[in-house]
């Protein structure tokens, strides 16, 4: 989940492709009733069930109205996930691509209602990791990566479940971010907009104060910013993993942190020693 452009889709796409090169079993599913382009084909599509197109057209709504639509009415056929994902065992992971309207998991309770038939009150009993992803050239404004994180904080305490935040297409800052000070984002504290502060004081200059510049720059936008960013010191709930999808190691960095968030691992079968082993029908025998 995260906010429209995140690279919700994308990262799905490598997890998937991390998941079969490393042969284990997933299962995904589009809940995104807008989605069209996939790399690979969800196992089970929300537009088989509803599309925002016709919900938009019928009811004339609005794409973000058209969305909590079409999720109010995936909440009154539950049945459509849990027919599918009942009968699929322990051992695959299912991948659940949300859209990028964040309000559905932040503000209004459709999300949360669905989380929880999936997990403790369904018959399905699902161990859920929300990964919640924001894009890395937030970090360029502090302002909007204070906003960004706050929305996930907002995320994390709606679900209610095992959280994973990630500043996903860390490709797009490499050389222009110094490694030091990326760093700094991973957990995210009100010294970021102190040096944020500093540097502008050393810039300053002057503007028009009716100006969009002068406006987002002035005291009270500042207070704001100060507000959030120590909300989010003080309930040190936020931190980040870094992602690249063009870089393996780097998906699989981020699925060890999911699984175990999940207790992926624990929830497996043991195994005997030689279970995987053919000796052939001319074994030796006692």
């Amino acid at each position: 989940m995260g906010p429209a452009g995140a690279g919700k889709t994308t990262f799905c796409s490598a997890l998937i492709q991390h998941l079969r090169l490393n042969k284990r079993s997933c299962f995904y599913v589009n809940l995104d009733p807008a989605a069209e382009d996939f790399s690979y084909e969800p196992d089970l599509d929300i537009k088989d069930l509803i599309s925002l197109e016709d919900v938009m057209e019928e009811m004339a709504l609005g794409p973000n109205g058209g969305l909590i639509s079409c999720f109010e009415f995936l909440l009154e056929n539950l049945d459509f996930l849990t027919s599918a994902l009942e009968p699929l065992s322990e051992e695959y992971m299912i991948i659940l691509d949300l859209p990028g309207q964040i309000e559905l998991y932040t503000h209004i309770p459709v999300v949360p209602t669905l989380v929880r038939h999936l997990t403790r009150y369904g018959s399905l009993n699902i161990s859920l990791c929300a990964a919640y992803l924001l894009e890395s050239t937030f970090v360029i404004d502090r302002a909007k990566f204070f906003a960004g994180t706050l929305s996930a904080m907002s995320a994390m305490i709606m679900l209610e479940i095992p959280h994973v935040n990630i500043l996903s297409k860390m490709d797009l800052v490499k050389g222009s971010v110094p490694k030091r000070q990326l760093k700094r984002f991973l957990d995210p504290d009100t010294s970021l907009l102190e040096d944020d502060n500093d540097d502008e004081q050393r810039g300053e200059r002057l503007v028009d104060p009716a100006s969009k510049e002068s406006v987002m720059g002035g005291g009270s936008f500042k207070k704001l910013n100060k507000a959030v960013a120590q909300l989010i010191d003080d309930f040190s709930m936020v931190s980040f993993l870094q992602l690249d999808v063009q870089d393996e190691d780097s998906v699989g960095g981020v699925l060890s942190y999911i699984d175990d968030a999940i207790q992926f691992h624990e929830a497996q079968e043991p195994r005997e020693p030689n279970d995987d082993i053919d000796y052939g029908d001319d074994a030796m025998t006692e």
